[in-house]
């Protein structure tokens, strides 16, 4: 079997699917990728049973056939060599790999496809259509607030429900909650009207699904264990999703709230920034103190000092002291991109809701901390 491709488009091709590999899994075989030839085509496809990922690449191919190679190693090799035109020799009976590019040659050992896991793409049940667009906009705005408390594995994704005409999508880890509403939403898979958990390391692959192609819609299935997702039909992904009931989410928001604090966002991200330096390293801790049309930002570190800055906000409730931890201020500061951020809470011990008319399909939740 001969396969001749472009170097930077085999490269390419490996790093899509390379971060799904599971390092430090106790079956050699799953460290590798299983490559599938065609006529015109190779198929990369990488697995560590939870997550699953195909992409097709461009390629000449004189015999179709099928092998498995390390990922990571012929990923280093082919990272180093020149943009040019490679080829891949492949001899099954000796098991090894000839790779020519220019006047550099590899000999790499290769392993039979039949040893590699069974690998599936594909769901019968009906599909439905999400723009990469929103997909990358739920990441961006949520995955701040995934949990990685592995004792609550619920908590350990993204949940994705489609309530009425929309789908929502929330994170929460115990001490803050991200929410995103995408409005116009076509599809009553019930799985979806149900519910669904997609975990941490599904999502980050999702990301870069919808990363590759932003102006593209992705057509996603589910099946009681899985999401199938396919972009432009040549890169594939299989996810298994956390089989757990999500937490009551709505019980944490707030129904009504009594303060309210408008603030802009890049001068209060860059004061937190800067008190931040001087907080406790254990908690992050700074302290809110508001009073009439002004906010001071203030920590204390026992052992370095202590800092304060003073911002404008529009404030016209009760003096109040409320304690933060800075990283998740900054958090849900960093994923809104508006001039103005709203705060809504009822005291100092109370849930704190940020949100922005500039984006008013967001909703953020963060716990006050005890300082």
């Amino acid at each position: 079997m001969k396969i001749n491709i472009q170097s930077q488009v085999l490269r390419d091709g490996l790093n899509k699917v390379l971060t799904v590999i599971d390092k430090k899994n106790s079956r050699p075989i799953l460290t590798n990728c299983l490559i599938n030839s065609f006529s015109d085509h190779i198929e990369l496809i990488a697995t560590d049973l939870e997550v699953m990922a195909k992409i097709k690449i461009p390629a000449q191919v004189s015999e179709t056939g099928n092998f498995c190679i390390n990922t990571k190693n012929i990923f280093d090799i082919v990272r180093e060599l020149p943009d040019a035109e490679m080829q891949l020799d492949i001899n099954q009976e000796s098991n090894l790999l000839n790779l020519t590019c220019k006047k550099i040659n590899y000999s790499l050992l290769i392993t039979n496809a039949e040893d590699y896991p069974q690998v599936n793409f594909q769901n019968t049940g009906e599909g439905f259509k999400l723009k990469s667009e929103d997909l990358f906009r739920i990441i961006s705005k949520t995955s701040h607030s995934i949990s990685t408390d592995e004792t609550r594995i619920n908590l350990n994704g993204i949940y994705l429900q489609k309530l009425d005409s929309k789908l929502r999508a929330v994170a929460i880890d115990g001490h803050r909650l991200a929410l995103l509403d995408i409005h116009n939403f076509d599809s009553d898979n019930q799985s979806l009207v149900d519910g669904v958990i997609i975990p941490k390391k599904g999502i980050i692959e999702l990301k870069k699904i919808a990363e590759n192609n932003l102006e593209s819609d992705l057509l996603i299935s589910l099946d009681e264990s899985f999401m199938y997702i396919n972009s432009n039909d040549n890169y594939f992904l299989s996810i298994r999703l956390i089989a757990r009931e999500y937490p009551k989410y709505q019980t944490v928001i707030p129904s009504k709230t009594v303060n309210t604090m408008t603030v802009e966002r890049s001068a209060l991200f860059d004061a937190v920034k800067r008190i931040r330096i001087l907080s406790n390293e254990k908690t992050n801790g700074i302290k809110s103190i508001l009073t009439k049309n002004q906010l001071t930002i203030a920590a204390n570190h026992p052992s370095l000092g202590h800092a304060t800055e003073v911002l404008p906000v529009d404030y016209d409730g009760e003096d109040i002291e409320i304690g933060f931890n800075a990283k998740y201020m900054l958090d849900s500061l960093q994923v809104l991109d508006v001039n103005e951020i709203i705060y809504e809470f009822n005291n100092e011990l109370s849930p704190v809701v940020i949100r922005s008319n500039e984006e008013p399909d967001f909703l953020g939740i963060i716990m006050p901390l005890k300082l």
